[in-house]
């Protein structure tokens, strides 16, 4: 499936011995301003969706609409207030970027932990980001 990633299930003999009890862990990106994941894979994943499972929250607004949209200097004083350091190359990549460009990367995992295709391991805060 285009765009998902591959979390195997435990016992799944393509997956490093390390993992061989928990699945393979995946990492679901979020924002910069919002967490990420981790997830391991599950028997129904594998079964139900060939072992994928999403690999970010997806956009809820284009780009160029996020561009016209948001501020340069609010987008950085939300993620200074929320103790998250920026360096960017580019300001339009910050409005690009924003928390608010993206739908909540929560709900997506909330989704697949609940269906079954994958499960939750541990949520991580941002303290820094570096956009190219």
């Amino acid at each position: 499936r285009r765009g998902s990633t591959g979390p195997s299930p435990p016992h799944h003999p393509l997956i490093p011995a390390d993992y061989q009890l928990i699945g393979q862990p995946v990492l679901i990106g979020g924002t910069m301003g919002t967490c990420s994941y981790v997830l391991t894979g599950t028997q129904r994943g594998m079964d139900e969706t060939f072992g994928s499972t999403c690999h970010g929250a997806g956009r809820a607004q284009s780009r160029n609409r996020s561009r016209r949209a948001l501020s340069y200097d609010q987008v950085l004083q939300k993620l200074h207030d929320q103790g998250i350091s920026i360096r960017v190359a580019s300001p339009k990549l910050v409005m690009e970027e924003a928390p608010e460009s993206y739908k909540d990367v929560t709900e997506v995992v909330d989704t697949c932990h609940h269906a079954g295709i994958s499960q939750k391991v541990i949520k991580l805060r941002p303290i820094a980001v570096i956009k190219g």
